[in-house]
């Protein structure tokens, strides 16, 4: 199985239990991505702009009725093994997103790792990762795809709280936070 055709049964098997905990969520395949809005120069009736995507390979999508939509989660997938260049690609791209979408939540699952943890270069060089895992085969034991959905659902919600977060921060009825914690998790 190659890479492609993982990432489409990660959705064939993920999309289905995202609509259950909420009918607005989904996930995508391949959906291109804005990572940078440039400004090239500005006329007197406006600004010329330049938009660049990257492609992602996993996307949730929080969406709204009037067609709208938002970007929750990314998650970048490999299979077998990640390169040292691949950590750090992928971790640029989760940083030059998070400048276009600040409240965006990313990560990186690894299928086909057999007995092997995590790779230690993700550690190390996985600085704008929000969360890596990996499953042993393509195909995920019943624990690791509940693992799977469970870490979506808290990043989609960690994704809401941000958003409320940073743009709700001068309203008089805002929710008021003293302190953030962001603990780590191993397992």
């Amino acid at each position: 199985m190659n890479e492609k055709e993982w990432v489409a049964r990660v959705v064939e098997l993920l999309d289905p239990l995202l609509k259950e905990y909420d009918e607005n969520l989904s996930i995508s395949q391949g959906t291109k991505l804005t990572y940078a809005y440039e400004i090239r120069n500005y006329e007197p009736d406006g600004e010329n702009t330049d938009i660049s995507k990257y492609e992602t390979d996993l996307l949730v999508t929080e969406n709204q009725e009037d067609g709208s939509w938002k970007p929750r989660l990314v998650i970048e997938a490999k299979v077998n093994s990640v390169t040292t260049h691949d950590a750090i690609t992928y971790s640029q791209k989760a940083f030059a997103h998070k400048q276009v979408h600040p409240y965006l939540r990313y990560g990186i699952i690894i299928g086909n790792r057999k007995h092997h943890p995590l790779p230690g270069r993700l550690f190390r060089h996985g600085a704008y990762f929000d969360f890596m895992l990996s499953w042993r085969k393509y195909e995920p034991e019943e624990a690791e795809l509940k693992a799977l959905l469970t870490l979506v659902i808290e990043e989609v919600e960690a994704s809401r709280k941000l958003e409320e977060i940073l743009y709700s921060s001068r309203k008089s009825d805002r929710e008021r936070y003293t302190m953030l914690h962001r603990p780590l998790k191993l397992s």
